[in-house]
């Protein structure tokens, strides 16, 4: 047997240890990948920042969402506030897309342009307009350095010294993605970071164009996962979420549905094992979230967890989270890479959060779970055609990090008058336990408005995920307590070839313009990963405390039910409110529901916390509510916080950096 030589060896060690390093947060005072590391830890062990100073944090500088060398251009320019990038800090440089999705270079000091990419020359408007992405992705093979990023239906590769396109990588610097979800796609879309795994880079599928939630039609195109060379883009894998005859999950699509089915894509964020080759897929509902006749079964892959290897897609174990998905409950957050020991095993898992405020912990090489997972009965659906699931998948630990169904109990009660109102209120709708099926909308006077879904589809986790700390096994999860009305309608056989439809969808009002149910209405929860258990809850920001009925009480912090994404390192845990842009959802808001209380809105304070009790040690007003998940980092000596901010009034869009002085 030939002998390695001690380069070789050495070289191996190496490599083990900065693959093994990546799953354990962000290193060397930067932050490489979008959380922080492959495995969507969002932590950073520094801690210049801490209990004794954080309470001197100040703005260091702030940056425009789009670089004035591009807004300047056009008299009208106009982006969405909804800013929900997060940079990358590498070799003394941030790199994040802008409010338009093109990647900007700037100074990690000062905020200020290094270099704006630019547009392809065909791109439709200029290459002018656009939508902000959650992130880029960066590799090196110690002497290329790349990002890479999607942007309208392209994954493109940029040098990351200049910002140009690198020609060598697909038809110069960019690859086409819409043809990889097959015949029925009309056009491409993704908001997520691309993640790179070996080498290879792996992008998922938005909604836009032909993919929705709520299509008329059950013909629909695949959500595809699509894998390619890092260096030369050409294709090395597709992953297909419907699988075909013959293929695992296949019989789990009765009556041939999964030749016309659609969707089951992954809209939000992938994660890695390098040192193991492996990526995390977490994927979504299939065709029409609400309504199911059409597609009976179980619907394998559709909101399910699957393992696959990086350099090859071949799928390794899968975990269905949800069966038939009706509830618009697909896996929002990316998975996340926990080293763990639990009853003196040590355990590489990987965590999946859910929006049904679930806490799936599998073993990451295996998919054993580390804890039972037990298949409950759930209520059925008396909708016509319809069957759902007879049980669902509920984990034994960690228990749920938010509330879960709705009874007379759970109604809002601060004042006799107000619960009155509030059990009037919900005479007209259904409810019951989690997992109650959407309820046929009656049109007659007296009918049904549909069924209270808690958490609703904007509810428990959603794309901002969690943050762990690997140091103490501690996981922080924000979530939001809202609940959702799931209605559905006939469907009109003029336009659409389904029974049924998604009806509304609007958040469910409660009495007075306060919400239906009891507080807190956004919560930051405590988990000890290697007990499974809670360790601490408190509310997420005031709340609606101050309403003219509800300010005489004096009541505590009742928390905003915000999409506010976590940061924590050695020291600290940071956490914003989640911005009202989030609210902004048109038909989904009723009148009589005000949108600071819908689903989604937070509000403009960003705050530190005492990683051990949840106690807030600072906090700021910021000039709008955080959009994007916050990072961290090192630059000359000093720490910065950077958060993304964003609102539904004019102010524009922006980067905060934070540090002391």
């Amino acid at each position: 047997m030939r002998t390695p030589s001690p380069i070789l060896v050495s070289l191996g060690v190496v490599l083990a240890t900065a693959f093994g390093a990546a799953q354990q947060g962000a290193r060397g005072g930067e932050w490489t990948r979008y959380g922080g590391d492959p495995g969507s830890t969002k932590y950073a062990p520094i801690d210049q920042i801490n209990k004794s100073n954080v309470s001197q944090l100040r703005v260091a500088w702030r940056r425009p969402a789009v670089d004035p060398s591009i807004s300047s251009k056009v008299p009208d320019f106009s982006y969405s506030n909804n800013f929900r990038a997060t940079p990358l800090m590498i070799d003394g440089v941030l790199y994040s897309p802008n409010g338009i999705g093109l990647v900007e270079a700037f100074h990690p000091g000062t905020g200020k342009t290094l270099w704006v990419q630019e547009p392809f020359p065909d791109e439709p408007g200029q290459g002018l307009r656009g939508d902000s992405a959650r992130g880029v992705t960066y590799w090196s093979d110690g002497t290329q350095r790349r990002l890479y990023l999607v942007r309208g239906e392209y994954l493109i590769a940029l040098d990351a010294r200049t910002g140009k396109p690198v020609t060598a990588f697909g038809d110069n610097g960019r690859v086409y993605l819409r043809p990889g979800l097959g015949p029925r796609a009309t056009v491409y879309s993704w908001t997520g970071a691309p993640q790179v795994c070996r080498d290879v880079v792996i992008v998922g599928t938005g909604l836009g164009g032909s993919m929705t939630d709520a299509p008329r039609r059950k013909e629909q195109p695949p959500g595809n996962v699509q894998a390619f060379d890092v260096r030369s883009g050409k294709p090395r894998w597709t992953f297909h979420p419907i699988p075909s005859p013959g293929e695992v999950g296949n019989e789990t699509w009765e009556g041939d549905s999964w030749a016309y089915s659609g969707e089951a894509n992954l809209w939000s964020l992938i994660s890695a094992d390098e040192e193991q080759g492996l990526a995390y897929l977490p994927l979504t509902s299939p065709t029409n979230d609400m309504y199911g006749g059409h597609r009976l079964g179980n619907n394998v892959f559709g909101n399910t967890l699957v393992c696959v290897r990086c350099l090859t897609g071949e799928r390794v174990w899968h975990y269905q989270i949800v069966h038939h998905d009706l509830w618009d409950y697909d896996l929002p957050a990316a998975p996340i890479l926990a080293d763990i020991t639990v009853g003196g095993t040590p355990i590489k898992a990987v965590v999946q959060l859910t929006k049904q405020a679930l806490v799936f912990v599998f073993d990451r090489t295996s998919g054993r779970p580390v804890w039972p997972i037990e298949e409950r009965p759930v209520p059925g659906s008396d909708t016509p055609g319809e069957r759902t699931s007879p049980t669902q998948p509920f984990p034994t630990k960690p228990p749920p990090f938010d509330r879960q169904g709705v009874s007379v109990d759970d109604l809002i009660d601060f004042t006799p008058e107000l619960r009155a109102e509030a059990i009037q209120l919900v005479k007209q709708y259904r409810i019951g336990p989690v997992f109650t099926p959407p309820s046929v909308r009656g049109d007659s006077p007296g009918g049904i408005r549909g069924t209270v879904q808690l958490p609703g589809s904007v509810g428990g986790a959603d794309w901002q995920g969690g943050a762990f700390d690997p140091e103490t096994g501690m996981l922080y999860v924000p979530s939001i307590t809202g609940p959702f009305t799931a209605d559905i309608v006939k469907g009109d056989p003029k336009i659409s070839n389904l029974d049924y439809v998604s009806g509304t969808r609007a958040w469910t009002p409660g009495p007075q313009g306060l919400p239906l149910l009891k507080p807190p209405y956004g919560r930051i929860t405590a988990i000890d990963l290697n007990k499974g258990d809670q360790v601490w809850m408190v509310p997420n920001g005031d709340g609606p405390r101050n309403h003219p009925l509800l300010k005489p009480l004096n009541l505590p912090p009742l928390g905003n039910p915000g999409r506010s994404a976590p940061l924590v390192t050695k020291t600290l845990l940071f956490v914003g409110e989640g911005s009202p842009v989030m609210s902004s959802l048109g038909s989904r808001l009723r009148p009589e529901m005000p949108a600071s209380l819908a689903p989604g809105a937070g509000g403009n304070k960003f705050r530190a916390y005492d990683k051990a009790t949840g106690a807030i040690l600072w906090e700021i007003e910021l000039p709008a509510g955080t959009t994007g998940a916050p990072m961290t980092y090192m630059f000359a000596g000093k720490q910065y916080v950077v958060v993304a901010i964003g609102s539904r009034e004019a102010r524009s869009a922006e980067y905060v950096a934070l540090s002391l002085p």
